[in-house]
């Protein structure tokens, strides 16, 4: 049965201070415990709801749905709970695509491009630290379990920039339509805060100024982060 240690460090990773101090994170869910659990990542402790069905763990602790529900960061838990330690930094390989993410706030977006990073066959996300935490619980759910297969990395931003040999593209208003451009076969997009774009520092370091054009009534002011992120990797898996 699960201890009031177990359950005070459990809730206790809710905090982003507490996941750095433990090096751990909570994951909810069947589908994106066992994603985790089958690309390898290192589980610490998995909880899981005697009641709950479907899911045979022989390591797995037993809670029952009062503990759990402490434990959870949502109002409804779903049965099961994975603690699982947080993978130890790699260094960015340039062979590929690199996507970068220059302060971007909100989970629901930050999960979304996890996930469209996974879709797209993007195995590397660099993120400016003033990202949200991509262990974030909202940001967890979002991914779907597509964060087993995306190495994240939080870096000051232009320090790796200036220091890539990869040709640099960033998402901006104003930009030349990315159905124009002459798409390499590897390269590093960068996407910027959902209210200000890239910053200016960042920005100096963009050789590459793309951006999707408008079709439709000149009233929406820009598309959401995720969804344009979502298109301009369309286009560049499409030609290069």
């Amino acid at each position: 049965m699960v201890t009031k240690n177990q359950i005070k460090l459990v809730t206790s990773l809710q905090q982003k201070k507490y996941r750095t101090q433990h090096g751990l994170f909570v994951v909810e869910g069947k589908k994106s415990v066992s994603e985790l659990l089958a690309e390898g990542l290192v589980p610490f402790k998995i909880f899981i709801d005697p009641a709950f069905k479907g899911m045979d763990i022989e390591e797995a602790v037993t809670v029952n749905n009062r503990d759990l529900k402490q434990m959870s960061g949502f109002t409804t838990p779903s049965g099961v709970l994975g603690v699982f330690h947080m993978p130890e930094p790699k260094e960015v390989q340039e062979a590929d695509w690199v996507m970068a993410l220059d302060a971007v706030r909100d989970p629901g977006n930050l999960g979304t491009i996890i996930r469209l990073c996974d879709w797209f066959g993007i195995k590397h996300l660099v993120c400016s630290p003033d990202t949200v935490d991509c262990y974030n619980q909202k940001v967890l759910q979002a991914t779907m379990g597509s964060i087993a297969r995306v190495q994240i990395d939080y870096v000051e931003l232009p320090d790796f920039l200036k220091a890539t040999k990869l040709p640099i593209y960033g998402a901006f208003m104003d930009g030349e339509t990315i159905y124009q451009e002459d798409i390499p076969e590897k390269g590093i997009l960068i996407m910027g805060n959902e209210a200000n774009g890239i910053s200016q520092e960042v920005e100096k370091t963009v050789a590459n100024r793309v951006s999707i054009p408008q079709f439709g009534v000149q009233s929406a002011e820009s598309l959401n982060v995720a969804t344009a992120t979502a298109i301009l990797l369309n286009e560049i898996r499409r030609n290069s």
